[in-house]
């Protein structure tokens, strides 16, 4: 057993609450245990400058550990003038995984971009990320585009944190568990099993092929059942997902 008493495979407390704030198109509080992290879709009729003309559209997200998510005090980082290669390295995992399920072409000349604010961190903090931006962008789809033509998100996706702590392999690491991992690894699946990205890294030790695929089991199972919470999140816009509808000739006011 664990410090919380979780079996190894075992995910801490998910929730997920939609329509969290009120002005953006789409947005989540999901709650991994005690990290917590505000995801907010925003929909734009732009695209950026190497898009224009194309008919294609662009999803990009921006990530943020609020100054006191954390047991001690975080700088803004606006207050230092620049981000940290932490902050764009997740930004940047979090923009490439949910562009793999999304139909940039049937998006159209639109940028979606997904803020992920960490209120809260203890581990975990751009998996979370990732499965809750991926509901918020569902609903600011849905908002924009309801029933009209291609409903562009194609798949399901969702991330997972695992690891091999002293006692093993083991899902979805607290703070405490992952500061102390032999080896750190993020799993980011779609609902078709595909892998979108795998991030493994020997932390205080190395690892075989076959703790390997142990961690990418653990994180197969984990993220199958992540993505069963977003589809009971959703609800029936779940049913959505991959789904062509017969094209009109307007989305304007879709959804509202």
């Amino acid at each position: 057993m664990r410090s919380d008493n979780r079996t190894k495979g075992q995910l801490r407390p998910i929730k997920i609450t939609r329509h969290f704030t009120d002005y953006a198109e789409g947005s989540v509080l999901i709650e991994c245990g005690n990290t917590k992290v505000i995801c907010t879709a925003s929909i734009e009729d732009k695209v950026p400058r190497w898009l224009k003309g194309t008919g294609q559209g662009w999803v990009t997200a921006e990530y943020s550990l609020l100054p006191r998510s954390t047991q001690t005090r975080v700088s803004r980082e606006a207050a230092k003038g620049k981000q940290t290669g932490r902050t764009v390295e997740i930004q940047r995992l979090i923009g490439r995984a949910l562009r793999a399920v999304i139909d940039l072409e049937a998006l159209g000349e639109r940028t979606i971009t997904l803020d992920c604010d960490v209120i809260q961190a203890d581990g975990g903090t751009r998996t979370a990320s990732i499965t809750g931006a991926f509901v918020a962008l569902v609903d600011a789809i849905d908002y924009t585009f309801g029933g009209h033509g291609t409903f562009p998100i194609t798949d399901f996706c969702a991330a997972i944190s695992v690891g091999i702590g002293p006692d093993g392999p083991i899902t979805d690491l607290c703070y405490e568990e992952d500061s102390a991992a032999v080896v750190d690894m993020n799993v980011v699946r779609t609902g078709a099993g595909h892998l979108v990205e795998v991030q493994g890294t020997g932390e205080h030790g190395t690892f075989t092929r076959a703790e390997l695929n142990e961690l990418l089991d653990l994180a197969e199972s984990a993220t199958d059942e992540l993505m069963n919470i977003q589809r009971v999140a959703l609800g029936t816009v779940a049913d959505k997902v991959g789904k062509v509808y017969p094209v009109e000739s307007s989305i304007e006011g879709a959804g509202q």
